[in-house]
Formats: structure tokens, sequence, C-alpha cells
């Protein structure tokens, strides 16, 4: 009887991986529990009923599916060649089999390692020469890897074969990368088309790249959502329609959203365009080219926007040029390259600075360390200079205002400003540029404590909006549109419209909840045509490398708005609603109901878009701390707020920026460029590993569960059923991220912990942190927050889950031993994390002293603010008499801001009326931090004869 399953021991030492012949599923597992598995069977390659070839399944999970399957390759051929798989052979080699099978589905969309290296190690394996199998695996894993590949790898396909053997040593230590031609042409052709390009190479050139072609436009489509590693497309005339080889049912929908009906009736130029249109939507990043053998100075002027450039056929060396030129203008880092030059010259200080080239702390006897710790390019990089290549920060001409461009294109703005200090000082930068004093400011009350600090020295009129609670779990999600466009319309009828300058909301939220930022755009200019839109996306700089996570994000949004408003359709469609609508003037109360319960189509002839997103791109992508970003989309930037703009960022950038925070953003702006679509791929696809672990595991689930959509999005806001949409594939994620008005990032996993009988900050701190090391995002009063970024590694998530099993066992072996007593006070600390606390308190009002009149939902908080710096205006009231005094009906009015983290956000800020909600929720918070309450004092508040007397 054959072995079934092999153990495949992992590079970790402690979890091994299946490989499952009765199911294409590569497992890996902590050692000592089965409970984390990734599933190729869900990825999946499933045998068509029509066919012997595997389909290819879900596009998310193809890095595993693609790296699992040569590993389990490479160790069951290694088996079979020292004959310690003799007992199983028969086994073995059909999970080899199964294994090569699913390779030969999805293979064809990688120019590496090739159609010639696939029929080679096809061939070896049936002739039974698996050491020479051994060989050509380990040599192709260890070009995928991008490791060096070993000195006697044989030749593993055309594209090995066709680069020169000098040229060996420069192309393992060169970047590669691959090209995608798309044109229907017979597998020799394609060969020699493919030889005739890599031919062009050079030893001196900067990069080194594979080809790969396919046939038809689903291929391609295919082929740019499976593999990452291509950076440019050239698109020749003749290519067909549907895929070559079958696709599973997620792919095929996915394929399907980006292939119209018409296609097949189109003109082979206009087919050209629309897949050149399709890849920008997909992978806008990506370079594209036109080859045609057809007089393209005719084509020229009305391609130019879709293509990099076109070429006639003949046009090799040109083509092979420019190849290289598109991805050195990604790879470019203007002023990360500016500083390590100006490093390497030798300069004399006398300057400030002493810490510069290390002038202070290389003949130190005493911190020598610093040196030897933080190494001494960091230290030849610390200066003061803004010439000799560098630039300044507040006035840029050179290096950083490059730098910058280059940041505006791969995110998608008009323009783009490197903050050093964090997207707190971001914020206050758009703040204080757009908002002047007496402005209207709607802002959600969750949003960042800067925001809120902002508005106040803004002196802006702040109209607070309520996200819906999520009470069991003790946070807010995101404000609902409806919400939105009611204040919108109160300030309307109220006669005050003109007055409203911006909106303010988060997106994603600290717990991912996110935004259709399009939508609520759309609708909220339909009502205030020239609404200015601050878009907090703190926590969500890496969207925009992902064509699904990039359509929720503000700059994406603003763009396709932008060109929804050139389209001469849509005003036909606005003039319909806007006949169909109540007039909004002359109509009453129940106009504004007809208006909220329509989705409205703005005026494009009166609409301007100004967008303004801040991103902390330390958070999510690579930067040091500190380093982030304002992204600009404002059609009336110049004409109304470029100089204002200029002063806010003068008053808040310090005039000694930190160069080693600005060359990491120059930095992680290529790496998004060039990866950032693989990396938030893997990052969203082990987030989702994570969860499917703790939802399969007996264990896990007795104390354990992920919050999804249907838990932390209610149901009035969601149009599909879903918990976890990525877990069921990218269709199914693509859909709900175009249907839903929230949706939850996958890769933010809020891990519910009640079951525990342990809150959150010692969960935190006792259990995650102090014994195992493990850092966490936040934490509620029954959770903890786990996110996944483009950093976080299998053998991170490997590591958690592991944990997760050792916590659940010794909360088994812990209630084993409890007596009676103990049993009963366990259940009651789970009944009480369990069930529902004091429910969040919605922000209650400003009191009248600081309201424009009695009905203004809008207050001064700068007024607030500074009026407790008077003698006598304020007092610290302990918490119960605080609360005496609430319920006997007097007006305490709160002096400042009282911030507990978790959850993060204000429960009171100065000039609100305390409720007795504000304080039940604050009575029953068991966080360690709040800031604002002095727990010797109580609460600042004002003094009830300083509001007498000021009234």
């Amino acid at each position: 009887m054959t072995n079934q399953k092999q153990n495949i021991p992992t590079n970790n030492g402690k979890s091994f991986m299946t490989y499952d012949a009765a199911s294409p599923a590569l497992q890996v597992q902590p050692a000592h529990s089965p409970v984390l598995s990734h599933p190729l069977s869900t990825g999946r390659v499933a045998t068509s009923p029509t066919s012997a070839q595997p389909e290819i399944g879900t596009p998310s999970r193809a890095w595993r599916i693609r790296a699992d399957s040569w590993e389990f390759l490479g160790y069951a051929l290694r088996q079979l060649a020292n004959g310690s798989g003799s007992n199983g052979q028969s086994g073995l080699l059909g999970q080899i089999r199964r294994a090569l099978a699913l390779l030969d589905s999805v293979e064809p969309y990688w120019a590496f390692p090739g159609r010639a290296s696939m029929d080679r190690l096809n061939s070896i394996i049936a002739a039974g020469q698996y050491q020479d199998a051994v060989d050509l695996v380990d040599g192709i894993r260890a070009r995928m890897g991008r490791a060096r590949p070993p000195a006697e790898q044989p030749t593993t396909g055309h594209s090995e074969a066709a680069e020169p053997t000098h040229d060996t040593d420069l192309t393992a230590e060169r970047p590669r990368f691959e090209v995608l031609v798309v044109d229907d042409i017979p597998v020799q052709d394609a060969e020699a088309l493919r030889n005739d390009m890599l031919a062009q190479r050079r030893p001196a050139d900067a990069f080194s790249y594979d080809v790969n072609v396919v046939s038809s436009y689903e291929d391609a489509l295919v082929a740019l959502l499976l593999n990452p590693d291509i950076q440019a497309c050239v698109l020749r005339p003749g290519f067909g329609i549907r895929a070559s080889r079958p696709l599973g049912s997620d792919l095929k929908r996915v394929v399907s959203r980006h292939v119209e009906d018409d296609l097949e009736r189109l003109r082979p130029i206009d087919r050209i365009l629309r897949l050149a249109e399709r890849i920008a939507e997909l992978r806008p990043e990506l370079d594209v080219y036109l080859v045609a053998g057809v007089a393209i100075e005719g084509l020229a002027g009305s391609l130019t926007r879709r293509f990099a450039r076109i070429f006639r056929r003949e046009d090799r060396l040109d083509l092979h040029l420019s190849l290289l030129a598109g991805v050195a203008g990604r790879y470019e880092t203007p002023f990360f390259t500016a500083l390590q030059e100006y490093s390497r010259r030798p300069a004399s200080v006398f300057h400030a600075l002493p810490i510069s080239r290390g002038g202070s702390v290389g003949n130190s006897p005493w911190i020598r360390d610093m040196a030897d710790f933080y190494g001494q390019n960091l230290l030849l990089a610390e200066t003061s200079a803004t010439s000799g290549g560098l630039d300044s920060l507040l006035d840029p001409h050179g290096s950083i205002k490059k730098a910058q461009t280059l940041a505006a294109r791969a995110f998608g703005a008009e323009k783009t400003f490197f903050v050093t200090n964090g997207t707190s000082t971001a914020n206050k930068v758009v703040h204080q540029a757009i908002v002047a004093p007496g402005d209207i400011v709607l802002v959600d009350r969750n949003c960042h404590k800067s925001h809120h600090y902002a508005l106040m020295l803004s002196g802006a009129q702040v109209a607070y909006l309520d996200a819906y609670p999520l009470d069991q779990y003790s946070f807010y999600g995101a404000v609902p549109l409806e919400s939105i466009k009611k204040m919108l319309l109160d300030y309307r009828r109220a006669g005050r419209l003109d007055r409203v300058k911006m909106i303010t909301l988060t997106n994603c939220t600290f717990d991912g909840i996110v935004y259709d930022p399009e939508r609520v755009m759309e609708e909220c200019l339909a009502i205030k045509p020239d609404l200015v839109f601050l878009w907090d996306e703190a926590w969500f700089a890496f969207a925009g490398f992902h064509p699904v996570y990039r359509r929720r994000t503000a700059m994406a949004a603003a763009a396709k708005l932008e060109a929804q408003f050139r389209d001469p359709g849509f005003s036909v469609r606005h003039a319909k609603q806007a006949a169909e609508l109540p007039d909004a003037e002359s109509g009453g109360p129940e106009a504004d109901d007809a208006w909220l319960r329509t989705r409205l189509i703005p005026d494009p002839a009166k609409a301007r878009l100004r967008v303004y997103a801040t991103q902390s791109t330390h958070k999510t992508l690579t930067s040091l701390r500190q380093g982030s970003m304002i992204h600009v989309f404002d059609q009336d930037f110049e004409q109304l707020n470029g100089e204002a703009f200029r002063e806010a960022y003068m008053t808040h950038t310090s005039t000694s920026p930190n160069y080693q925070i600005l060359a990491s953003l120059d930095i992680g702006r290529r790496q998004a460029e060039l990866e950032g679509f693989a990396l938030v791929q893997k990052q969203a696809d082990l987030a989702v590993s994570i969860a499917q672990a703790v939802a399969r595991n007996p264990l896990l689930k007795k104390y354990f569960r992920i919050l999804g959509a249907k838990e932390l999005v209610p149901e009035e806001f969601r149009e599909t059923d879903c918990s976890m949409p990525l877990s069921q594939g990218l269709s199914a994620f693509d859909e709900a991220w175009r249907r839903d008005e929230f949706v939850v990032d996958p890769s933010r996993l809020t891990l519910d912990i009640g079951l525990t009988g342990i809150d959150g900050d010692t969960f935190k701190h006792d259990h995650l942190m102090d014994k195992y090391g493990i850092q966490v995002n936040k934490t509620s009063r029954n959770s903890v927050l786990f996110m996944t970024n483009i950093g976080t590694s299998r053998s991170a998530v490997a590591y958690l889950v592991e944990v997760l099993v050792k916590l659940a066992e010794s909360f088994e072996t812990e209630k084993r031993t409890l007596g009676p007593r103990g049993l009963r006070a366990l259940e009651a600390r789970v009944s009480a994390l369990s069930s529902a606390p004091p429910a969040l308190p919605d922000f209650s009002s400003f009191a009248r002293r600081f309201r424009t009149d009695a009905t203004s939902p809008d207050g001064n908080l700068r007024a607030a603010y500074f009026e407790t710096y008077k003698d006598g205006a304020t007092e610290y009231v302990e918490p119960a008499e605080l609360a005496a005094r609430v319920e006997a009906g007097h007006e305490v009015v709160s002096a400042g801001f009282v911030t507990p983290y978790p959850p993060g956000f204000p429960i009171l800020v100065p000039g609100q009326v305390i409720t007795g909600n504000a304080l039940a929720f604050m009575a029953a918070l068991d966080t360690r931090e709040v800031h604002g309450f002095d727990p010797a004092l109580g609460y600042r508040v004002f003094t009830e004869e300083w509001l007498t007397s000021a009234s």
C-alpha cells in the first residue's frame, strides 16, 4: 500500500508541509498541531469535466500555489533520487504528476522557466532521471527566489538559452523582469520572436528581462492577474479573444468583467486599444507598447495617451531600449540617489549638525557604539546641506521636486508632497490650507485626533458626523452616506450650505472599514458642487497597487469622476435626473427626502473635483517612521489654493527635515511601482490564510473568531452576503468592493477574544507581546487587531497561528485545574466580555455658547479650547460627582479633549456637553491609557459660574 501523503520539512524547523495526493493541496502546519493550511484546492486547479487539462483557479493565491508546487517537486524528486521514497514510489510519482499538471497550467503565463524547461522536466522524470530533475528544479527555484543560479545549472529554457554565456553572472546580479507580448502566432514563430527580442540584450544593460508570448485578449488579462513579474506589455495586431486554457470559475468571472460582448465586432486596432485600456485598469504602472506593421505615422497622434511608444516590427533595438528605459523610469530614485552620491564625496563641515559625516561620533571614546550600531553610511548621509545635488523640502527645485513628481505619478495624484513628521502633520497642513475661520467642516467624530486639533487651530465651525457603532466590540465603523447627505441637505434647508467648505473622512478606518469614495464624492457634489474632500488614508497607502483595492482610493476615485464628467453621456444622465427630482430651493422637506432616497448625479458643468489624501507611507509601505505623503487632485489648486497650501506647508514643516526619511519615501515609491502588486496580493492572501486557520481548527474556534463583514458592516450597507469575500476568491472580493457601501480590508484581522475571559489590553501585553514577542495593532475590550503588511512572511503567519494554538492549549489546561469557584469566576469574565457594554456615545452637541445659533450642529472648537486659558474658567470634577450633576439635569461642558486608547478617538472635545452615556462608557473602559483625564483629579470642565456669567 502506497503512502498518500508526504511530509515536507520547512525552513523554519517548526512546521511541515503536506502534499495530499487525493487533492492538489499543500498545507503548512505547525509541527505539533495541523492548523494552518494553504490549499491549492481553494486556489484551485480543478479538472474540467470536458478536458484533462487542469483549470486555472484563484489568481490571488497563484504566488503561493506556484511556490509550493515547485517546493514539493524538489522534495519529492529528491526522495526518489536518493531512494528514500522507493516504498511508496508509485504514490509519490502520482503526486509529482499532479504537481506537474498544475504547473503546466500556470507556467505558460510566466516567461521563466519557459516551455523548453517544462518539456525537459517532464521528459527526464518520465525517463526516471530523478537526480537530473532535482538539479533542474533546484536551478529553477533559485532563479524564482532571485538568488544566483548555481554555476553548473543546465539550460532551463528559451530565456537562458538566448542569453550570452558571458552575461550569466551579470544577469544573476541585475534586477529581472518579464515582458508580455500579445499576438496569436504559431509556436515556432513565437519562439523566434522571443529569441529575436532577447538577442538585443547586452551585458551593460541595467536590467535583464525574459519574454513571454500569449495568444489572446483573455490570456493577456490572466497573465496580468497571475504574474506580478510583468513590467511591460507589447501588443501586436492579430491576437485572439478567448483564453487558450480552461479557466476556473473564479478566474473566469474576474476576466469576464473586463471582456465586453462587442470585442468580436471591433476592428483589430480598436481591440488593441480596448486591451490597452484594460491593462491600464488592472496594472496602471506597466508600460504598454504597440508594434504594428502598418503605416504607424497615421496612428501615432491618436494613440499616444494609451501607449508609451509605437514601433514598426523591425524596430527591435529601439523596443529593447524602450523596455529598459520604461523600467528605469520607475526604478529611478532622484533624492535617494543624490544622497548616496553626496555621502561618497569628501567634504569639510563648517555648518550645523556636528554628527554630519560622523564628525562628533567617530573619534569619541564614549559614543562610538552609535556608529557601530547604525553604520557609517547613515552618518555620512546626515547633513544640513541643500546643495551638491540635494534639495530643500520647503522650496524644492531639484531631486526632491523630481521625487515628489514621481510619487504623484505612482499614486495617481496631480501633485504629491513629502512629509517627514507623520500624517498628523499632513492633516494639519491640509486643514490650514483649505479652511478659514468660520468655515464649516463636516468631520467624522471617530477620526484621528490630529484632525480635531487641526480644526481647533484653523478656527473652523466643526460639525461632527457619527459613524455607525459596533457596541459589542467597543469601536465605530464608518459614517453612512445617508448621514452625510442629510447634514448637507439640512444646511441647504437652513440657508448655510455656502459656508460648508470641506468634509473629512477616514479611509480606511483603524479597524479596516473602507468607504466607496467615488460614490461619496459623486453624491456630495450633487448637493454642494465645490465641496472639498480630505480623505485620511493613513492606513491605506498600499491600496493603490492592487486592482480591487485601488478602486476605493481617493486618487483613483477622483480620476474616474474626472473622466466621467467629461463624458457627454454623463451630462445627459444628470439632466434627466434633475428634471425628475423636486426643486432644491422651492421644495419642502419632501424634496430633501427625495434627494436622500436617490443616488444623486452631480452637474458636471458645476462640480469641481478638489480632493486631498493624506497617507502614512511608513504604516503600510516601505519608509522610515513618520514618512508620509499628501496627494492632491484639485482642479482649482493653483487658482484658489496654491499659495495657501504652500504657507500651511511652511507653517508645519521643519526647516531641518530628516533626509533619511525623505530618501526612504523615494525608495518606497520605487518598490511600490515595481513590486507593489505582488506584495499587496501576498499581504491580503496571508491574512486570509490566518482567518481560515482560526475558522478551521476546532481548538482555536473554542476561544477565537475572526470578525468579517457580517459582524463589522451592518446589513443595510451591504448588497453582497459574504463575510470574508477574498476567502471565496478574487471575483467575490471584486464584487463586494464594487457593490457594497462599506467593505472590510482583508488584511485587517479583528480577533474576537471574548471567550477567553481576557480583556484586549491584557491579552496584548501579557500573552502576545511579553510571552511570545508578537506585536499587534490595537485592542478593544474584547478584541485584538492584527494586520498583515507587505513585509509579512509566511513564517511569521505560521508562528502567529502556532502561538494562538499554544494559548488555546494553555486555556484548556488552566480550565481543567479550576474548581467550582474558579469556573464561576471565569464564566463571569467571559459573560462580561461577550455581552454588550454601555453603548458607544454619539457626539452630543456643543454648548449653546459655542454654536452659531440654537439649531446649528456646528461649534467653534477653537473658541472653546482657548477659553479654558482664562482664570476661573475651568475646574476638575471627580467622575462620581460629575455623573450626579449630569443626572440632576445640569449642563456640564468639557474643557478639553478626553481620548482613551483604545478606542483612540476623543470621547469628549472642548465645548461639548457631557452626557451620562459618555460617562458610563468611560467608566466601563478597562484601558491603561486615557489622554485628558487625570485619575487623581477627574475631568476638566467649565465651571457653572463661568458659563452663567459668559452667557
